[in-house]
C-alpha cells in the first residue's frame, strides 16, 4: 500500500497536484534545501515550473522498497533526464541542454493515517555518471 501511494504522490507532481497527499506536518529535506515545511515546499515547488523548461521530463523513478527497519519509509531511486527547451523559475532562460541527471535515492515517510510526513530527495548514488556534475535535486 505504501509503494502504491508514494507512486500516487510522484504521479501527482510531488503532492503539489494534491496536496491533501501531504500531512500538515510534511517536510521536504535535501542536502541543499531544507528541512521546508508543507507550505513552504509547496509554494517553492510551483514557483519552479520543470514541466515548463522541462516539457520532455523524465524523472526515471525505479526500485521501490518498504524500507525493513522503518516500515513507514518507502525508498525509492530515481535518475531525471529532460531538455531544457523553456524557461525555469519565470526567469532562467532555456538553454537546450539535454540533462541527465546522476542516479539519486529518495524516501517518502507516511503517518498513520497514509498521508506523507517527508520527502527526501538528491542523495547522489555516483557522482560520476550524468552531465550535471554528480549533483542531485
Amino acid at each position: 500500500v505504501l509503494i502504491a501511494t508514494t507512486k500516487r504522490i510522484l504521479a501527482k507532481n510531488s503532492g503539489a497536484e494534491e496536496p491533501g497527499l501531504l500531512a500538515s506536518d510534511f517536510k521536504f529535506v535535501a542536502p541543499v534545501v531544507g528541512p521546508l515545511s508543507k507550505e513552504e515546499f509547496l509554494k517553492a515547488w510551483a514557483s519552479f515550473k520543470l514541466e515548463e523548461a522541462f516539457p520532455d521530463a523524465k524523472y526515471g523513478y525505479y526500485a521501490f522498497r518498504v524500507d525493513p527497519f522503518e516500515t513507514n519509509r518507502v525508498w525509492f531511486d530515481s535518475q531525471f533526464s529532460g531538455t531544457n527547451t523553456g524557461t525555469m523559475a519565470g526567469s532562467m532562460e532555456a538553454t537546450g541542454i539535454k540533462v541527465k541527471a546522476p542516479p539519486q535515492t529518495c524516501s517518502m515517510l507516511f503517518n498513520s493515517k497514509g498521508e506523507s510526513t517527508q520527502l527526501t530527495v538528491g542523495y547522489v548514488l555516483d557522482k560520476k555518471i550524468g552531465n550535471i556534475g554528480g549533483l542531485g535535486g
